[in-house]
């Protein structure tokens, strides 16, 4: 299964059951001159920017940063909802005296998360992907052509609606608390 060339960088043919061209890219590790790091940066952004379906990452160091980037990220995400979950349903689990103890921290820190996540990563290119575990899909891929043995592979996911979902969480975290806060110095 060929690429297009063995330049680093180079949209993959279709071939076999392989992605198309339009669909994976590949940032091969290949070294020429002393800024090879900032080249492969380069090229991580501009396939970022093009919406590809599959980028493989083969630069262990960017590979491991852009890893990285999306786990924060996710992991945002996750506390965000869950600690606004937890804001909002504590009230039903708990005594309306303490409650509150659980509630308004859980509240806080679910709009804190949902907002350093709007401000980091929502105009960020690399939220729209996630890193891609799952062999059967990552066996379409054209990994046999890469030098490296462990390349990061990401994937372009839709994530409308999981910024929906955490921001409506924290919305209503946030207006529980407000109103919360207000019974208590208004009392």
């Amino acid at each position: 299964m060929a690429s297009l060339g063995r330049r680093r960088g180079v949209p993959v043919n279709r071939e076999r059951g392989v992605m198309a061209a339009a669909e994976c890219y590949i940032v091969h590790e290949i070294y020429n001159g002393e800024n090879a790091q900032e080249q492969f940066e380069y090229e991580l952004e501009q396939a970022l920017e093009a919406q590809y379906r599959y980028i493989v990452i083969e630069p262990t160091r960017i590979g491991d940063e852009t890893a990285r980037w999306v786990a924060v990220g996710n992991c945002l995400h996750k506390t965000a909802v869950l600690a606004g979950a937890a804001c909002l349903l504590t009230p039903l689990a708990l005594p309306a005296d303490y409650s509150r103890y659980v509630a308004l921290p859980a509240g806080a820190l679910s709009l804190a998360c949902a907002t350093l996540y709007g401000i980091s990563w929502q105009f960020d290119p690399c939220c729209k992907y996630q890193v891609e575990y799952d062999s059967q899909k990552l066996s379409r891929l054209p990994l046999h052509t890469l030098t490296s043995s462990t390349p990061v592979v990401l994937v372009r996911r839709d994530d409308v609606h999981r910024k929906r979902l955490h921001n409506t969480i924290a919305l209503a975290a946030l207006a529980y608390c407000a109103k919360k806060i207000y019974e208590l110095y208004s009392v």
